[in-house]
């Protein structure tokens, strides 16, 4: 242990942060240097170094992408994270996972029944003691829980409060530390931003918040934007490093002996500029047990910018591969579940995993034109006129449509299995039409507010794998494929 700092002095810390992975673990293993390189510039300071993590690092229902997320915090040194609303995502086969896991959980907004095996694990608060200096960590999980699962069994055994009884939690849980001379607290909080702004606000006591949920990517410190004030007058900082494992950050901080913040420092980093780590990739590897090689992309455009309103064309071929292999009239590849995009060369098994790291079950539905219509018309309209721009387009295979920068939808054709074009009237869609459709389960189950989509009676097939086999069957056929912007979808 380092020398204990005086009493009187100013206190020194810098937090390593990380949100909303979602999975990713190629940029877990580049994480991984990142970290390393945190440690060394730390090493022998007269610092506070921290690692926390504000939840959302795994993600649906595959064991081993969870276990590898797992596995990836254990590395870094993570001593706590909150639950996000995708660290609920795999109820079935989390005890399994449990026993792995080497830091805290943490949520003070939630009631777990006798039933759910987090609610023996997780905790509302730890304390953290570093160099002589003790930090409170409190957690938060997100309020629109339900909305963000697929459903069923979460919604029975787990209770999340709404968002003022959230802050009342919160608040409860400071006043719990402070009683115990902590003077430090940091809250890891997937709320959102929105949410985690008026904690700010609206509580006193807390110093730092390292936000997640909402995927900002929040740089620098400035008043009114992620510099808050309590109901103490005393500065609060906000933080949010995006979505993905695009980045991380790096929280400087200097506070005086009554513990509160004097200088503040928010940096970002980007998990591109490291390499991946090649003991890590290694172990990773041996974990998924296979990398195999299935075709080559031959020609692909870049990376979008905005993953939930762009136009995105590594979205469309996802559907066509799902539309083609399965024999649909139409395939839907939601933007949210894009998690990373094609690039020209060898594809193999990792690299799928990345791009498609749910592993949503699929199934085919039939759809009436109307039902397809206003789902197309409420998440473009929804997307484009909410801050987060969720829940995110729909991208389509079959079905071709316009829509203006305000997200309403002007026009909409179906493309049949022989390429004609048929129009379809968006202001009057048929509902005597059906369509035999390509969803995953999660829209198909009518979360993010899809409930035209939640047609359980009229589901024709369900399939046993995800979107990712349909990718590698229709590669494997084709060995070399070019994915292009083919105007199917046009925002005027």
């Amino acid at each position: 242990m380092n020398q204990v700092s005086l009493n009187n002095s100013y206190v020194k810390t810098s937090i390593f942060y990380i949100n909303d992975f979602h999975g990713k673990t190629i940029n877990m293993e580049r994480t991984v240097n990142a970290s390393n390189d945190f440690n060394s510039r730390n090493k022998n300071k007269n610092i506070d170094s921290l690692k926390l993590s504000s939840g959302d690092i795994m993600v649906g229902d595959d064991i081993k992408t969870n276990q590898l997320a797992v596995l990836f915090q254990n590395i870094i040194g993570i001593t706590s994270t909150a639950l996000g609303n995708h660290e609920f995502d795999i109820r079935e086969k989390i005890s399994g996972l449990i026993p792995l896991i080497s830091y805290n959980l943490l949520s003070c907004n939630t009631k777990f029944s006798n039933k759910h095996p987090l609610g023996s694990v997780v905790a509302t608060s730890k304390i953290e003691e570093h160099n002589g200096h003790k930090y409170g960590i409190i957690g938060t999980t997100p309020p629109d829980l339900y909305q963000r699962t697929k459903g069923g069994i979460t919604h029975t055994e787990v209770k999340v409060y709404d968002d003022d009884n959230t802050i009342k939690a919160i608040q409860q849980e400071v006043n719990k530390l402070q009683k115990q001379g902590i003077d430090k607290i940091i809250l890891l909080s997937h709320l959102g931003n929105s949410l985690e702004r008026r904690v700010a606000r609206e509580t006193q006591g807390i110093d730092v918040i390292l936000g997640g949920h909402t995927h900002e990517l929040i740089t620098g410190v400035k008043e009114g934007e992620n510099l808050f004030y309590s109901k103490t007058s005393e500065p609060v900082v906000i933080t949010q490093a995006g979505r993905d494992g695009k980045n991380f950050g790096i929280l400087n901080l200097e506070f005086d002996p009554k513990g509160i913040i004097k200088k503040v420092q928010n940096n970002i980093g980007y998990t591109k500029d490291f390499n991946r780590n090649p003991v890590v990739k290694y172990i990773f590897d041996k974990i998924m047990n296979e990398n195999k090689v299935w075709g080559k992309i031959n020609s692909a455009p870049p990376a979008v910018k905005n993953d939930l309103i762009d136009i995105n064309p590594h979205a469309c071929f996802v559907a066509d591969c799902m539309k083609k292999e399965l024999n649909a009239d139409v395939a839907i590849q939601f933007s949210a579940n894009m998690r990373g995009y094609f690039e020209k060369g060898n594809l193999d098994t990792r690299q799928l995993s990345d791009i498609l790291p749910f592993k949503n079950k699929i199934m085919k539905v039939k759809y009436t034109e109307k039902e397809l219509v206003d789902a197309i018309k409420f998440t473009s309209k929804s997307s484009f006129n909410s801050a987060s721009n969720k829940p995110g387009l729909l991208h389509t295979s079959g079905l071709n449509y316009t829509i203006n920068k305000n997200g309403e939808l002007i026009s909409m054709d179906f493309i049949d299995k022989t390429g004609k074009t048929i129009p379809i009237d968006v202001n009057h869609p048929r509902e005597d039409k059906y369509y035999e459709t390509i969803v995953d389960n999660y829209i198909g189950n009518g979360n993010d507010n899809l409930t035209m989509l939640n047609h359980p009676e009229r589901v024709i097939t369900k399939y046993p794998f995800d979107a990712i086999q349909c990718v590698e069957d229709f590669v494997s056929k084709h060995q070399k494929v070019d994915i292009e912007n083919d105007g199917r979808i046009t925002i005027e």
